[in-house]
């Protein structure tokens, strides 16, 4: 099984691009995508309705490709002055899933974005994230398809860069991946550790997590809780920034200690009480895996 998204899926790419129907970097993706297997059956570009890009129809409204096409998923490369507001597009025409590419979104931008969504059924994962996988059922976002394999271990992470190297770790440790989820590394994202663990949870075919934070916010700590009091399932976690001076931000506009809060040796304190298995080297996280799973 998978979470989120499966081979039944059906994407629309939210794009935005002057003159052009696409946008090149949206288009490169979704061609990828395409060649994975997903099933893209719409883009969204308002003003270019009618004319396609290779071969997929382009439609002005998030609505009219719903009703077009029955698109439960869209993948958003919309530039960021623009992108909340094509979030939110896609929420109010009943989209259930969006899954926003998009970096440099305004702060403000998502705080009213989020707080609508409340409203909705809706559910966003990122911005500023790679997007997810279920391997060899469908791709949506940039993650490389190739170095990604069916299995049993799911994959949750707040950096694209070390969602890929977890990937290539646990498949060369034997292990594939049953969904993988870039959650973003934004202060304000729409999908949670704890969101995607509740999932995973349930997931039949989901025997163990490896989750990725970093330093900034309470949203590992979170996860550390729900593991502890409700979830099962052996996970392995990493903190990236375990050397950034406090007050500084560390990639992400997420990852910043601040107010005495989001420190990695914090969190790891906090995970390792909740049971969890703490690597303190990315490269450490298949060999963990391993030895937990022996």
């Amino acid at each position: 099984m998978s979470i989120y998204i499966d081979e039944k899926t059906r994407v629309i790419i939210q794009s935005f691009s002057g003159s052009k129907a696409m946008g090149a970097e949206a288009a490169f993706h979704m061609q990828q995508m395409i060649e994975y297997g997903t099933q893209v059956v719409g883009v969204v570009n308002s003003g270019k309705g009618g004319e396609s890009v290779e071969g997929v129809p382009v439609f002005d409204t998030v609505s009219e490709a719903i009703e077009n096409t029955g698109a439960t998923a869209s993948a958003n490369f919309v530039p960021a002055p623009f992108a909340a507001d094509s979030i939110m597009e896609a929420a109010a025409a009943g989209l259930p899933l969006v899954i926003c590419i998009s970096e440099h979104i305004p702060v403000l931008d998502m705080v009213k974005a989020k707080h609508f969504l409340e409203g909705t059924n809706t559910r966003l994962i990122g911005p500023n994230c790679p997007g997810l996988i279920s391997p060899g059922k469908c791709k949506i976002g940039i993650m490389p398809g190739s170095i990604h394999h069916p299995g049993r271990i799911g994959v949750i992470s707040r950096s694209g860069t070390l969602t890929y190297e977890a990937v290539s770790q646990l498949t060369e440790a034997g292990f594939g991946q049953s969904t993988c989820v870039g959650i973003g590394g934004d202060p304000v994202i729409g999908t949670t550790f704890t969101d995607c663990l509740k999932v995973f949870k349930d997931d039949s075919e989901t025997d163990a997590v490896i989750m990725i934070g970093e330093i900034g916010g309470t949203a590992d700590e979170e996860a550390a809780a729900y593991i502890k009091a409700h979830f099962g399932k052996p996970v392995v976690s990493f903190i990236a920034g375990q050397t950034a001076p406090p007050g500084r931000r560390m990639g992400h506009a997420g990852a910043i200690i601040s107010g005495g809060q989001g420190s990695a040796a914090d969190k790891m304190t906090t995970l390792e009480a909740a049971g969890i298995h703490v690597c303190t080297s990315p490269a450490d996280m298949g060999n963990t895996m391993k030895q937990v799973m022996a």
